[in-house]
């Protein structure tokens, strides 16, 4: 099983705290700042008027940029903003000229809409991909000519996560990025056309917002009679149907009969999926749970909303079974 195989990785590079795996990653809102080293490959640059190409040969640059995005535990999406800095010399020789250093510099700032998926997510160290397209704002100066131009952006990502904590993540990561390409307005040697490819490696620092408050385990019950209810879901869903709006009625009428009491919303899922979205699925079940007790007048703060994940089925299965049964959440009256 794929699940099983992802596991045993993470245990190997973080056996320690492989128990921790749920826990360090779920569904929230991001910002990053990020920086690193770009090389730019070596090109040709087109000088119409001096009679064909002219190579570059750029320096190890840099790149610092930040982002804001979106994690789903797995695919995660961002809007990145990053910019670029390269020099480099230009040798005239294939024109005849011999080699010459004419300040060729290129720099830019991309700003791309990137998609991300996260292998092991939730773990500690979590390998991902990630691909991402935008729009570059491109200054180039080459030949003693400069202009500004805009320019189709198009990058692929391939890097490791650490998972510090919930709210704290650090990245490292290799990147392809390119454009069209930029064109230098040059008063001799006419409209300078060059490529823009590039080899870039990233750090970083990544800042997650709204880390659920997961209740901890409930103490052992008094010994007093406790009134039970349960409502199913729709696979992958925590949408409440009309049925299960029904039965929280009855469960808040239920309620408000003892008086001082306490309620337990306890979420579940079926064995299809990773562990770790399956914990996240589990908490928006229960949470979705307790709004609607709320909003049939049980007061939010008699209301502890726990997530089991997959990990207590109602109905034993195999890892992978969609089983309608194990998709519920239990409320649990005394």
């Amino acid at each position: 099983m794929i699940k099983k195989a992802l596991a045993t990785a993470a245990a190997l590079v973080a056996l320690p705290i492989v128990a921790q795996a749920q826990t360090l990653q779920y569904p929230g809102f991001y910002i990053s700042a990020e920086g690193g080293v770009n090389w730019m490959l070596n090109t040709t640059i087109n000088f119409p008027n001096f009679g064909g190409g002219v190579n570059v040969q750029p320096n190890t640059g840099f790149a610092v940029g930040g982002s804001i995005g979106y994690d789903f535990v797995g695919p995660r999406v961002e809007v990145e903003g990053v910019f670029r800095s390269n020099t480099g010399n230009l040798n005239f020789a294939p024109v005849g000229f011999g080699n010459a250093n004419l300040g060729f510099k290129n720099e830019q700032v991309a700003i791309m809409g990137n998609l991300f998926y996260d292998f092991n997510a939730g773990g500690v160290i979590v390998p991902y991909i990630g691909a991402g397209a935008g729009v570059a704002f491109i200054n180039g100066f080459a030949g003693g000519g400069s202009s500004n131009s805009t320019q189709f952006a198009y990058q692929g990502i391939l890097g490791v996560g650490w998972n510090i904590n919930e709210t704290v993540r650090l990245n490292l990561d290799g990147r392809y990025y390119g454009t069209t390409n930029p064109t230098v307005n040059n008063f001799g040697a006419g409209n300078v056309t060059y490529q823009n490819n590039n080899i870039s490696i990233m750090a970083s620092l990544q800042i997650k917002f709204g880390a659920p408050s997961v209740a901890p385990m409930p103490p052992a019950p008094p010994p007093v009679a406790a009134t039970s209810f349960m409502v199913f879901f729709d696979w992958d869903r925590s949408n409440l149907s009309q049925q299960a709006l029904n039965t929280i009625k009855q469960a808040a009428g239920a309620f408000k009969t003892k008086g001082n009491a306490r309620i337990t919303a306890t979420g579940h899922t079926d064995t299809s999926g990773p562990e770790a979205y399956n914990m996240a699925l589990s908490l928006r079940r229960a949470n979705a749970v307790k709004d609607a007790l709320v909003r049939e007048g049980v007061p939010a703060t008699a209301i502890a909303v726990i997530g089991r994940g997959e990990s207590q089925p109602l109905v034993p299965t195999a890892d992978g079974v969609r089983e309608p049964q194990n998709r519920r959440v239990e409320i649990v009256i005394q």
